[in-house]
């Protein structure tokens, strides 16, 4: 029986010169999605990532909208955009955009980078435990990829000092009562809620009202809290609510994160950054030893790794520096189509 393909034998329509044109690869980390660009890109100048960050904010953020909402993407898409490096020893650099702007930090998608620039032989290691320095928004990470016959099966990266900036506070959130937080660092602010305290649990079929209630405790936060990083201002916000609990897939697993960040982005994985102010905020708490590994399940029932690795002082704070642990998998490549005459080429958003 003939097939649709039938159709396709000949076809060889390519899109008018003056449609843009941007090719993308996409992977998922712990069923986190990540869009990486590989072409169509126009030039992104900067002698720092911030800067590069900010110039592509400024000029190009269209391209941002276009292709993480829809109709080329959704309310929780997210994406990263390879950079040159902008240090001597880094092999790239690279940012993070998703449904409301641009991250500060962002583990699942470090641990997706690796694996797409090892794997798909971007770039070129002689050993199955390579390592690869990335300029990032926050400073340097530093990544170690586990390779068994020349494909990747985890990622490793040691992430930017992580620190408690606020710990058992209290505040009265409207639709809500009054809730018990902290606030940590891991690349980004995150206010930290055990799910306990809320009558509901971290299930799948909760997602909506974890959504709900991760906006709410955000945005009243951010009108009583100030946030401030101890040395980069455009890092000084916060950037999602972590709701923690038991984990229900594996007894032998420390807990479970689920984050709510951006514009009610959840995220599907553990949460890179967010392990990381955990182990901060569990280490600051004793509840954690520095070299203890533990295993943190997402709302999926995935899981990433993460064990202190050393103990610093970062600038008035006692941080940690944390190594968080992951697996990705590369899921597709597109190429997109900018129509000029598209009235919805920008893209739309519908939560």
């Amino acid at each position: 029986m003939k097939t649709i393909n039938f159709l396709f034998n000949n076809w060889n329509w390519k899109p008018p010169e003056e449609w843009m044109q941007i090719k993308t690869i996409d992977l998922h980390t712990g069923g986190e999605p990540l869009r990486v660009y590989t072409s169509g890109l126009p030039e992104i100048s900067g002698k720092t990532i911030l800067e590069k960050r900010a110039f592509f904010r400024d000029n190009y953020d269209y391209i941002r909208t276009g292709t993480m909402f829809e109709p080329r993407g959704h309310a929780d898409m997210y994406g990263a955009i390879i950079t040159e490096p902008v240090s001597v020893n880094a092999d790239f650099g690279t940012f993070f955009l998703h449904n409301e702007g641009y991250s500060t930090m962002c583990g699942h998608a470090i641990i997706a980078l690796v694996k797409l620039v090892l794997e798909t032989g971007i770039i070129s290691k002689s050993d199955d435990n390579p390592e690869l320095i990335i300029d990032a928004p926050p400073g340097q990470i530093k990544a170690r990829a586990q390779l068994k016959n020349n494909k990747v099966i985890k990622v490793s990266f040691l992430n930017v000092p992580s620190f408690v900036l606020y710990q058992d506070e209290n505040i009265k959130v409207e639709g809500i009562g009054n809730i018990n937080f902290d606030i940590a660092f891991g690349g980004a602010f995150y206010a930290i809620c055990d799910i306990n305290q809320f009558g509901f649990n971290l299930a799948e079929e909760n997602y909506h009202q974890l959504i709900d209630y991760g906006r709410k405790i955000k945005n009243t936060i951010i009108e009583k809290y100030a946030i401030q990083h101890p040395f980069e201002e455009e890092l000084s916000f916060l950037y999602g609510t972590i709701f923690t609990g038991p984990a229900k897939h594996d007894k032998k697993h420390h807990s479970q994160n689920v984050c709510v960040f951006a514009d009610g982005e959840v995220d599907r994985s553990s949460t890179g950054s967010g392990v990381s102010a955990r182990s901060a905020l569990l280490y600051n708490k004793g509840l954690i030893d520095e070299n203890q590994l533990i295993t943190i399940e997402s709302i999926l029932g995935t899981t990433m790794d993460v064990q202190i690795k050393e103990v610093v002082k970062y600038g008035p704070y006692n941080a940690v520096i944390p190594e968080v642990s992951g697996t990705a998998f590369i899921t597709g490549q597109n190429s997109y189509y900018f129509d000029p005459e598209d009235p919805l080429m920008q893209g739309f958003i519908l939560r």
